[in-house]
Parts: C-alpha cells; structure tokens; sequence
C-alpha cells in the first residue's frame, strides 16, 4: 500500500536523491496538499491519537492555574497582555483554561486577548467552533511572530514534537547525516549521507558512540525556542511548554508514527500517519539560557499536575456526582498523572521559563 505523498517523495527522490529526516519529517506533516496536519482533524477517539486536555478538562484547568499564578508573580501587569498558546489542537486547552482564569483572576480575562498560532485551517475551523464564546478576543496567526507586542503568558503543549528534526548515524567513517532513499523494490528506506557531519552539531560524547548510535538535533527547535526567549526578554512573561521528551541529552532514534492509536513504521504512510520525536528540554533550556532568559525550572508532568492541585480540583468535580462519573474522573486523573514508565505522568516533561525572573509555583520552590 502507498499514499499520495509517499508518491510524491519517491519522484523527489528519484529527480534530486535522497532527502534528509528534516525535509521527509516536514513533508509528512505540512506539505501543502497531502501533509497530515495540513489535511485532518487528527484528535480525539476519531482521529490517530489522544491528547492531554482531550482526557479532561482537569488538564487545562491546571495550565490556567498556572497562567493566573504565573501574572501575579509579575506582578499582575495590565496593559498589552497576550494570552497565546502555539498548535492548540482542537481547542479545548485553552477553552478550559480561559473558563479557570475568568473565575479566578476577572481582570485578567477582562485585559487579555488570545492568540493561537496555528498553520492548518481545518483546524482553525475546529478552534473557532470551539472558542466561540470568547469571540471577538481570539486572534489566529501563522506564525509565533505574528503575535501582538505586549506581556506574553504562552503556552504549548505536544508543539515541539512536531517540528522536524535532524539525524545523524555512527558509521565506519564517522558520523553521517540519516536519509530517505529508495531501496531495491522502489520503496522508501533509511540510509546514510557520504559527507562528514560538523561535530559542532552532535551531542557530548559522540567521539564514544558505538557504531549505529544515532544523534538527534533539531535546529528548528532552538530557532523557535531563540524567538521565544527573546520575545520573552524584551516584553516579560512566562512560557510553558509540556512534551514527551527527556531531560537530559543523548544517542537513540525517537522518530515515531501513530496511525488510529498505534505505533506505525515512519516510512510506511507518509502523510497520513502522525511524525514526531521526542523533545529534548535540556537542549530548549539550554536556549533560553543563552538567552538570558529564566529557566525555573522541569519536571515530570505527573509531579507538575499533583502540585498545581489536580487532585483537590477532582475532588470538587466529583462531589455530588454518582459514582460512575466520580470513576471516569479518577480514570482521567490517574491516566494524566501515572508515573510508571510509559505513562503519561512520567513520559511528559514540563519545562517553564521566565523574563524577568520570578518564582513559579511549582518551580522555584
């Protein structure tokens, strides 16, 4: 079975030879005719995977919590303040974060507008739907830039699994920038550039990875993270990011496909699978910091959700209800919180960063 872009990057292939993982991870996702995001609503029980505020509006709940927090430590500025979140899925995040900051900080709500930067206009579509109550106080942008000047509390939640990476494979020769090819069969396969890689761009301790060890780095990330910061420095704010990733730095492959909730080979349906890679915070960190921007802080989503007081608001939902609901909240509850590995709770970091430095609760404790 093949697809139409699978098609497409084979002529590619065929008239220009193999691409990187960057431009294959690109076109997979934001090619403008058969790209995933570009194409679909891909959450939700009907779509290919799950999200976080899709299993309760717990979850957005606590990100207003923390938004509310986050303004008061600032020292409750009023004037140009923005509210944004980047690839906001269908919505509902920031849906339920805007009920939870009108019913505890009204001046707030009443002061901001919000901004949703989002390329795909099925989903725009979905967002307006929506957010249709706060009308007239929702603004879409292409692009993170595009955001009006002014205090920033920004969010993002699963974005930078999204942005394409690069990667690079330990050979005989050295390390080697990993390609899409084709193989015998006229099907698309991985392989390896013949040019030498900078060893600028590779992780410490590469000189000592063994042969196949592969190293991931994703330019794209940091850019974006670089404007971020600097949007952060020169107006003030919070920016709050919670991915699947890992902390620390290293080797391995985390290029992923999901398919109707299953893992699917990335090669196998370009364009109509969901492409990620895990994210790695400690290189966002290491952005913000040279940017003299304020790390507070990472952590587990699980620990995150716990301190914020996901467990007393679940209560309070749950009071009065019969017992099957009280049930499916604390199914809800334990799914965003699980720290066994592989569970949402452990799998997910958060990482929160701040200009000028302030403590973030619960950072900076």
């Amino acid at each position: 079975m093949t697809t139409p872009l699978a098609e497409k990057i084979k002529a590619l292939i065929h008239a220009h030879g193999p691409i990187s993982i960057t431009d294959y991870f690109a076109l997979c996702l934001a090619d403008p005719e058969h790209g995933y995001y570009r194409t679909r609503d891909p959450f939700g029980r009907g779509g290919d995977f799950v999200t976080a505020p899709e299993v309760s509006q717990l979850f957005g709940e606590m990100l207003g919590v923390f938004v509310v927090q986050a303004w008061q430590k600032h020292l409750k500025p009023r004037r140009n303040l923005r509210i944004a979140e980047i690839g906001p899925g269908r919505g509902t995040m920031m849906a339920d974060m805007l009920r939870t900051i009108a019913r505890l900080a009204p001046e707030l709500y009443a002061e901001a507008t919000v901004h949703l930067v989002e390329t795909s206009p099925t989903l725009r579509a979905i967002q307006q739907r929506t957010l249709a109550e706060h009308d007239g106080k929702v603004a879409w942008h292409e692009t993170f830039d595009d955001i009006p000047a002014g205090f920033l509390l920004l969010v993002a939640n699963e974005f930078f699994d999204a942005v394409p990476i690069r990667q690079f494979v330990k050979t005989s020769s050295g390390f080697r920038e990993r390609l899409v090819g084709l193989d015998g069969d006229e099907q698309l396969c991985f392989g390896a550039g013949t040019a030498g890689v900078d060893p600028a761009l590779l992780p410490p301790g590469h000189r000592d990875a063994p042969a196949g060890a592969i190293a991931e780095v994703a330019p794209a990330r940091s850019a974006i993270m670089q404007a971020i910061a600097d949007r952060l420095f020169n107006s003030g704010g919070t920016a709050l990011f919670i991915d699947y990733g890992h902390t620390r730095s290293g080797f391995g492959d985390t290029l992923q496909a999901v398919l109707k909730h299953a893992f699917d080979p990335p090669l196998a349906h370009p364009g109509e699978a969901d492409l990620t890679s895990h994210v790695d915070f400690a290189a966002l960190a290491e952005v913000a910091r040279a940017r003299s921007v304020h790390v507070n802080g990472m952590m587990t989503q699980g620990r995150f959700l716990l301190e914020l007081g996901i467990a007393a608001r679940a209560g309070a939902l749950g009071a009065g209800k019969d017992e099957t609901t009280q049930a499916g909240i604390r199914a809800a509850v334990e799914r965003l919180v699980g720290d066994r590995p592989g569970e949402m709770g452990e799998l997910f970091k958060v990482l929160a960063v701040s200009s000028p430095e302030v403590e973030l609760p619960p950072f900076d404790k």
